[in-house]
């Protein structure tokens, strides 16, 4: 009877650590997913069973996480967590800024913002941190005036001069890009205009500046970040090798923030 009693219990041990080695990773395809996938075997040499989960939205993975459907999120950056936890009550926490993705400009129909015309149709995503970070940009780029130069959040109804009157336009960040066709210009976040084929370093008419202080970061529900779990993945997405990873496939589109 002991030794049955000793199998059981052994055998619950073993698939508790079987279940402990198992991580589900949300990722956004480009380019959280593919750095992921770069590090997979080192997580699997660390003695973890690595799944990716993709996804092309900056909402559902937040809830997944809280639900604990998967174990880390990396979709997202800092201000735009932040925000959510305060605005939806949920326990998400950064445990590793890994790299930024520099907003950018685009068109298919000017070469140069100079051409750009009176009335004109501009498109920027509409979750609140990005839209931030898009009127921030056009503003740099001297197309509006916002009124408040220090919030930490501004939207459309923020805009103190348009010159241009130009039609701005929200829309769901991954549906961005496909407007391109159908506006003037469009201020598309790097990792979706990399899913659309286009480089933030070569073909953006205007590009957020390389000390931008919106990080992407690994994210695990707050109670887990000291898990051992946690500690090898930070280590191990904030090394050397993952540094030189993003710097020789993105090519500056890119920029680690490690």
């Amino acid at each position: 009877m002991k030794k049955i009693f000793k199998l059981v219990l052994l055998n619950l041990i073993l698939v508790s650590n079987l279940l402990s080695s198992k991580i589900i990773v949300g990722a956004s395809p480009v380019p959280h997913a593919e750095i992921i996938n770069f590090i997979k075997p080192d997580l699997q040499k660390a003695g973890y069973d690595v799944k990716i989960v993709e996804f092309n939205d900056y909402v559902i993975p937040n809830y997944a996480l809280e639900n604990d459907e998967i174990h880390f999120n990396f979709t997202i950056g800092l201000p735009y967590m932040k925000e959510f936890n305060r605005e939806k009550g949920t326990h998400m926490v950064a445990v590793a800024g890994v790299h930024i993705e520099p907003l950018g400009v685009y068109s298919k129909k000017i070469k140069s913002l100079n051409e750009l015309k009176n009335r004109a149709k501009v498109t920027i995503p509409n979750d609140v941190s990005t839209e931030t970070r898009a009127l921030r940009l056009l503003e740099k780029a001297g197309l509006l005036k916002l009124d408040k130069a220090d919030a930490e959040f501004v939207t459309v109804l923020d805009i103190l001069e348009n010159p241009k009157n130009l039609e701005i336009i929200t829309l769901e960040p991954a549906s961005v890009p496909r407007s391109l066709d159908d506006t003037d210009i469009a201020v598309i976040n790097a990792n979706f205009a990399l899913s659309a084929n286009l480089s933030p370093k070569n073909d953006s008419l205007f590009l957020e500046d390389k000390d931008s202080p919106y990080l992407n970061v690994l994210i695990v529900k707050e109670g887990n970040e000291n898990l051992q779990s946690t500690k090898d993945f930070v280590k191990i997405i904030t090394s050397d090798k993952v540094r030189e990873f993003i710097e020789s496939k993105y090519d500056g589109s890119i920029i680690p923030a490690f």
